[in-house]
C-alpha cells in the first residue's frame, strides 16, 4: 500500500499536465473576491528534489518539465499529433498558461537552477489568498512527516492543515464547506486498482453533497481495463448531475514497443494521462486548446505523441 514514491516521477509528463490544469484553474477561481478551500486528496511529499537519487534514478522530470525549462538541452520534438502528418516544430513562444507554469516552478529556485520541483500542494498555496484555506491529506508515513515538515516552512498558520488519513474518505466530512466554494484535486497513485472505483466513487459521493464545487481528477492511461473506464465514468457522473465537464488527455508515446525476439511488448513507464474537471472555469477549454499541441511538440517521444480534449455539459 505504501510503497509508491512520487519522488521518483516529479516533474514528469503526467505532472505538466496536471499542474498546468490546476493552475489554469486556481487562477480563475481566485478572481473571485468569496473565500475559498481547496482539498488535496494524495498530497504526496509537498516538494521533490530533482537533483535527489529519486529524481535521479528515474530521468522522469528530463522527460516532462526540463523539456519545457529547456527546450534546446534535449531532444528536439518531432512528435506528430496525427499519422502522416509533419511534425510539429517546437513552440517559439508558449501558450500563456504553459508559461504561467513554467515560471511558478522557476519561482521555488534560485536563478538559474532548477533542482526543486513544488508538488501540488506548494503549487496550490502559492496561488491562495490569506482567506482560502488548504487541507493536505497524506497517508504514506514518510511522506506526511515530510509534507508536514515543509509546510511548517511556510508559516502559513491555520490556512494549511495536514492530516495523516485516507483523502477519499475524509473528504466527505469537509463537504460542503463553510465558505461555499471548493476545489478537490483527487490524484492518488492507481497502485491499487481499488483506486480507480474508490474515485469515481469519491466524485458521486462529492457531487450529491456539494454540487458546485470544482472537482479536478488526475488519471493515467494505461493498457488496463479501469484506467480506460474511469473517464467514461465520470462523464457519465457528471452528465447525471447535469454538471459541465472538460476531460484533456496528453500521450507522449505508445505504450507497446516492437523487439525482434518476442513480438509486440508493454513499453516501461507511463505513456499517457489525463486530467477530467467536472465545473471547469469557462477560460478552461481556451487555455488548454493552446497550450496541448505545445506539450505534444515538447514533450512527445515517438510518433504516437497526441493530445485529446473533450467537453460537455
Amino acid at each position: 500500500m505504501f510503497s509508491y514514491r512520487h519522488a521518483f516521477h516529479a516533474g514528469n509528463h503526467a505532472d505538466v499536465l496536471k499542474h498546468t490544469v490546476l493552475i489554469a484553474v486556481l487562477r480563475h477561481l481566485t478572481q473571485k473576491d468569496a473565500p475559498m478551500a481547496v482539498f488535496d486528496t494524495h498530497a504526496g511529499a509537498g516538494l521533490y528534489r530533482l537533483d535527489g537519487d529519486y529524481a535521479k534514478t528515474s530521468g522522469e522530470a528530463g522527460q516532462g518539465f526540463m523539456r519545457l525549462a529547456n527546450p534546446d538541452a534535449g531532444a528536439t520534438a518531432t512528435a506528430p499529433t496525427k499519422a502522416n502528418k509533419a511534425p510539429d516544430p517546437a513552440p517559439a513562444e508558449l501558450a500563456p498558461v504553459l508559461q504561467d507554469y513554467l515560471d511558478l516552478v522557476r519561482g521555488f529556485n534560485a536563478k538559474g537552477s532548477l533542482k526543486i520541483y513544488p508538488g501540488s500542494p506548494f503549487i496550490i498555496q502559492q496561488l491562495l489568498r490569506e482567506r482560502d484555506k488548504l487541507k493536505l491529506f497524506e497517508l504514506h508515513p514518510t511522506d506526511a512527516k515530510t509534507l508536514s515538515a515543509n509546510v511548517a516552512q511556510l508559516e502559513a498558520g491555520r490556512q494549511v492543515a495536514v492530516l495523516r488519513e485516507d483523502g477519499f474518505e475524509a473528504l466527505k466530512k469537509f463537504l460542503p464547506p463553510p465558505q461555499r466554494r471548493a476545489l478537490v484535486l483527487c490524484d492518488p497513485s492507481y497502485e491499487m486498482k481499488m483506486d480507480y472505483q474508490r474515485v469515481s466513487a469519491t466524485m458521486a459521493d462529492a457531487l450529491a453533497r456539494f454540487a458546485t464545487g470544482t472537482y479536478a481528477v488526475w488519471y493515467p492511461i494505461i493498457p488496463r481495463p479501469e484506467a480506460h473506464d474511469l473517464p467514461r465514468k465520470l462523464k457519465t457522473l457528471a452528465n447525471k448531475a447535469g454538471k459541465p465537464w472538460l476531460n484533456a488527455a496528453l500521450t507522449v508515446k505508445s505504450s507497446k514497443i516492437l523487439t525482434s525476439t518476442t513480438g509486440e511488448e508493454t513499453r516501461p513507464g507511463l505513456p499517457a494521462s489525463g486530467m477530467f474537471v467536472i465545473n471547469p472555469p469557462h477560460t478552461l477549454k481556451a487555455a488548454l486548446q493552446a497550450a496541448l499541441p505545445q506539450l505534444v511538440a515538447l514533450l512527445g517521444q515517438d510518433r504516437h505523441a497526441q493530445f485529446a480534449m473533450e467537453s460537455g455539459g
